[in-house]
């Protein structure tokens, strides 16, 4: 079987900065592989571009530069964040607010979202919310190591279901009935 689109692929990969010698940032193992719905836009179009077509067992290699992954840094993504947003419990938690953390937020429409903590004032706290791998080109190395038919049921949520249940609000609060 083939990647396209509305097929559930499981793969393992080592991401590195640059190319094939840079800096590794993330390895994913056959015990925990990466497994996505294909084609739904879940992941970064053109890395989904360079494995349309591959079957499983077949090796990939390629790179994608800053404006193919995550875009270049920019400044209206660093933002001052009112430091009552931080109380919990009614106080702030200091360990929390240290610099170079990264914290998970919503936004306003309730996104989920990643801010690392730049600097800490008396009234606010600058996050920058760019994503940690803007500007950077990303090199990707890795083995397609499952394909499958996605269930109805995943293609009707936009992404896999896996044991345990999804957690997805369309699930309802019993989970998947088919996890």
């Amino acid at each position: 079987m083939q990647i396209s689109n509305n097929k559930v692929i499981s793969l393992t990969y080592e991401l590195r900065l640059d190319n094939e010698e840079g800096k590794v940032v993330e390895v994913v193992k056959d015990e925990s592989p990466l497994t996505f719905l294909f084609g739904v836009g879940n992941l970064l179009p053109t890395f989904e571009s360079n494995l349309n077509g591959l079957t499983a067992g077949d090796s990939f290699n390629f790179t994608l530069n800053s404006e193919e992954a995550y875009g270049s840094p920019t400044d209206d993504k660093i933002v001052k964040v009112p430091k009552e947003v931080f109380v919990v419990d009614g106080k702030i938690d200091e360990d929390l607010l240290q610099i170079g953390n990264s914290i998970p937020m919503m936004d306003r429409d309730g996104n989920r979202l990643s801010g690392q903590v730049k600097s800490v004032e008396d009234d606010a706290v600058l996050m920058d919310f760019n994503h940690p791998l803007a500007g950077n080109t990303l090199h990707f190395n890795g083995r397609i190591s499952d394909i499958r038919e996605a269930t109805a049921e995943e293609l009707e949520h936009g992404h896999i279901h896996a044991a345990g249940g999804c957690g997805c609000d369309s699930c309802g609060s019993d989970g998947c009935s088919s996890c």
